[in-house]
C-alpha cells in the first residue's frame, strides 16, 4: 500500500474494543497509512465487532453492509472485519458476505497488521492511539474471563482470563499520563479476579494502589467487579482519594431461582450482604449495577422481586438489559419463551423506578460544591462529570453561562438545580 491510502477504523460494542483499537491505530500511525476518522473519506476500512447480544451483532452487521455498499461504489478498495463477530461467526461471514477481504479474530493485532502489510512493531505494545477524548482512557488489565454464567458467550469468543503482568499495565498507565489523560477507567471481563491466574491472588487493590502513584493521574474509575467472592481488600483503597468513590457491579438479578440457573455464584441474601458491607466501608459511594429482565426462567414471581429490589437498594446508577439467547450457552437449553414486547414492559417498568429515584438522589446535591471534570463544551454550556460518573454511560453536570472553561480541566460547581439524570451547577472556583 502506498502513504496515500487513507485508513479508517470503526469501532463498535463495549470499552474494551476501543482499547483494542487504540493499540491498533498506533501500530496503523507508524506505517504508510493516512489515518482518518470518517469511514466515507477512507480507501481501507477496518471494521472491529461485537459480538455479545444480539443488538451488538445487528450493529456490526449493519457496518458491515454499509461498507459493502462503499466498496461496490468504488468508494472503498478494502474491508477488514476483526473483533469477536468474526471470532465466533468466522465460516458464517465469509460466506454470507465474501465482498469483505479479510476476518480475522479477537485480540489479533499482528495479524491486523500483517494483512495490512505493516510491519508489527513489538516496542509499540502498549502504545496507544486515543480516541476517547485526551483527558480520559480506558486501562484494560487482562483478556478473557472464567466466570461460567448460563447467559454469557464471552469465555466462548476470548477464552479463559489472562491478566496482564502489573508491570506492563503500570507502564501503559504512565504512558497515558505522560499523553495528559488524568482518568484511568480500569476495565477488564471481570476486574476484581485480577491476578488471581499469573500470582495465584486476586491483586486488584495493590494495583489501584500503585497506579495511584503515577503523576498526573488524578481520578481512578474502577468498572466490571464480581459479586462472587469479591476481594474485601479494596475496600481500604477507596480511602486513597485519586480513587472514584463509584464500583460498578453487575449484579444482574436477585431472585435465588434466576441467579443460580444464571451460575452467578451468589446467592439473593449474600448480594444484599454486599452491597450493604460496600456502602457501610465506602461512604458516600456510588453504585452502579446492571439488570437483566426476561431470563427464561423469569416469571412474574422473580421479576416482582427483582423490582422490589430495586426500589430498595436505591442504586445511585442503573442499566436494564433484555434477555438475548446466545449459541452454545448454558441457558440455550431453556429457550427464549418470554416474548419481546414483555422483556422491554419489564425493563421499563424497572427504568421508571430507576428514575424517581435518580431525581431523589439527584435532589441531595443541591446547594453542594462539587469537583467536576469538563468533557465538552459549547459557547455558553459546559458538561462535566463528577467523581460518581462514568463518561458517556452516566450522569452529566451542566454548567451554564461560561465561556472560559477548559476541556479535560477539573473545577469546583455549586449545584443550583436538577434533572432526572443531570445537575445543573454554576462555577465556584477554578481548581487547575
Amino acid at each position: 500500500m502506498n502513504k496515500n491510502n487513507r485508513l479508517a477504523v470503526v469501532t463498535l460494542g463495549c470499552a474494551k474494543n476501543t482499547v483494542d483499537s487504540e493499540e491498533l491505530l498506533s501500530q496503523i500511525e507508524n506505517s504508510n497509512y493516512k489515518i482518518v476518522e470518517n469511514p466515507h473519506k477512507a480507501d481501507i476500512l477496518v471494521i472491529n465487532t461485537c459480538g455479545f447480544i444480539e443488538d451488538a451483532k445487528e450493529e456490526s452487521l449493519d457496518a458491515i453492509f454499509e461498507a459493502v455498499q462503499l466498496k461496490k461504489a468504488g468508494k472503498l478498495k478494502k474491508i477488514v472485519v476483526i473483533g469477536c463477530l468474526s471470532e465466533r461467526y468466522m465460516s458464517e461471514l465469509r460466506k454470507e458476505i465474501p465482498e469483505v477481504d479479510e476476518y480475522i479474530g479477537a485480540n489479533k493485532i499482528e495479524e491486523v497488521t500483517e494483512k495490512l502489510g505493516i510491519s508489527f512493531k513489538y516496542e509499540l505494545l502498549g502504545e496507544r492511539h486515543l480516541t476517547t477524548p485526551k483527558h480520559y482512557a480506558y486501562l484494560k488489565i487482562s483478556e478473557g474471563c472464567n466466570n461460567p454464567c448460563s447467559f454469557c458467550a464471552i469465555p466462548l469468543i476470548k477464552g479463559k482470563y489472562r491478566s496482564k503482568p502489573i508491570e506492563r499495565v503500570l507502564l501503559e498507565a504512565e504512558r497515558l499520563a505522560l499523553l495528559g489523560v488524568k482518568e484511568l477507567i480500569i476495565i477488564a471481563q471481570d476486574t476484581t479476579y485480577y491476578g488471581l491466574d499469573l500470582y495465584g491472588k486476586k491483586r486488584i487493590a495493590e494495583l489501584l494502589e500503585k497506579i495511584s502513584s503515577i503523576k498526573g493521574i488524578e481520578w481512578i474509575r474502577l468498572m466490571y467487579t464480581y459479586p462472587s467472592k469479591f476481594p474485601e481488600d479494596l475496600f481500604q483503597v477507596y480511602k486513597n482519594e485519586k480513587i472514584c468513590k463509584y464500583i460498578d457491579i453487575p449484579i444482574q438479578h436477585i431472585s435465588d431461582k434466576i441467579l443460580k440457573s444464571m451460575r452467578r455464584g451468589i446467592s439473593s441474601n449474600a448480594t444484599r450482604k454486599l452491597i450493604d458491607k460496600i456502602r457501610n466501608k465506602i461512604p458516600d459511594v456510588a453504585i452502579r449495577t446492571s439488570l437483566i429482565v426476561g431470563y427464561p426462567l423469569e416469571t412474574e414471581k422473580e421479576f416482582n422481586e427483582l423490582t422490589h429490589f430495586v426500589e430498595e437498594s436505591e442504586f445511585e446508577r442503573l442499566g436494564v438489559f433484555t434477555y438475548s439467547m446466545e449459541e452454545d450457552t448454558y441457558a440455550e437449553m431453556y429457550g427464549d419463551p418470554i416474548p419481546k414486547d414483555i422483556k422491554e414492559e419489564r425493563k421499563n417498568i424497572l427504568m421508571t423506578i430507576q428514575k424517581e429515584i435518580s431525581l431523589k438522589k439527584n435532589s441531595q446535591f443541591v446547594g453542594k460544591k462539587i469537583k467536576v471534570l469538563i468533557d465538552t463544551k459549547s459557547k455558553d454550556v459546559a458538561y462535566g462529570r463528577t467523581e460518581f460518573d462514568a463518561p458517556e454511560i452516566d450522569n452529566e453536570v451542566i454548567i451554564n453561562n461560561v465561556d472560559s472553561l477548559n476541556i479535560g480541566n477539573f473545577y469546583d460547581v455549586k449545584i443550583v438545580d436538577y434533572l432526572e439524570y443531570d445537575l445543573i451547577s454554576e462555577l465556584a472556583k477554578q481548581r487547575k
